[in-house]
């Protein structure tokens, strides 16, 4: 796994997913600004945050200042606890589904006990269980504050929601002057126990995406792809 940060175009850069299906760990992307910079999504744990950090400041960026949340789900803001002293931004729906996660009593008896009540949640758990060898301060983060439809960040960063069936709090990030689309995962189908016969990728969502017409679209399971490549191979599922 290639972990150092990769410059996708302009001041946008990745800190790139894990292509082992079973580590379920999302790539994180970094924008850079005059003063500071912006963080998408936060890793899938702590560790996995300590590591972005770490490679943030070998390559000589700005430590961010905000952390947007493309979606709730544990692979995207596991991390948060381990970024200090940033603002962390997510659509209003993502409140209260964080707020139950974190009523849960994580630890490893309680994934374990839990994919025994439902086998397919083993995927997700046994993930979460890699990802976390031990508990000790970490707590699920809250949104220090949340948005609607849009908004505009600085360094002209623009989020958007745009919901779907992987989660209701989808959104996506839009770097106008790199040509760069942030795309989490709002395209994919619900997670695995969810997951019905009829659910699959959102097709229509990712036309209407590649409709826009970004140099570069990004999800979060897959190596950037350019406008070109991405409209001639049509959306990658991340399982």
């Amino acid at each position: 796994m290639v972990e150092k940060l990769q410059q996708v175009n302009g001041r946008v850069w990745l800190y790139p997913h894990d292509p082992d299906p079973a580590a379920v760990r999302a790539s994180v992307a970094l924008i850079t600004g005059g003063d500071g910079s912006i963080l998408v999504d936060a890793g899938n744990s702590p560790a996995h945050a300590r590591e972005i950090q770490q490679a943030i400041t070998e390559a000589g960026l700005p430590y961010p200042t905000t952390l947007v949340h493309t979606h709730h789900h544990w692979d995207h803001t596991w991390g948060a606890c381990a970024w200090e002293d940033v603002e962390i931004i997510a659509h209003a729906s993502a409140t209260d589904l964080l707020s139950a996660e974190a009523k849960r009593p994580w630890s490893h008896q309680y994934l374990r006990d839990q994919v025994a009540k439902n086998p397919r949640l083993g995927p997700s758990f046994r993930a979460r269980a890699l990802a976390m060898p031990e508990w000790d301060g970490f707590r699920i983060v809250l949104p220090h504050r949340t948005f609607e439809d849009t908004l505009e960040l600085a360094y002209g960063v623009q989020v958007r929601h745009v919901g779907g069936n992987h989660a209701p709090d989808s959104t996506v990030v839009t770097v106008p002057d790199a040509g760069v689309m942030l795309l989490g995962d709002c395209y994919f189908p619900p997670p695995f126990h969810l997951r019905t016969e009829e659910d699959g990728l959102d097709h229509a969502m990712a036309r209407r995406l590649l409709r826009e017409r970004h140099t570069w679209y990004v999800d979060a399971h897959s190596p950037p792809r350019s406008l070109a490549a991405a409209s001639a191979a049509g959306p990658v599922d991340e399982t």
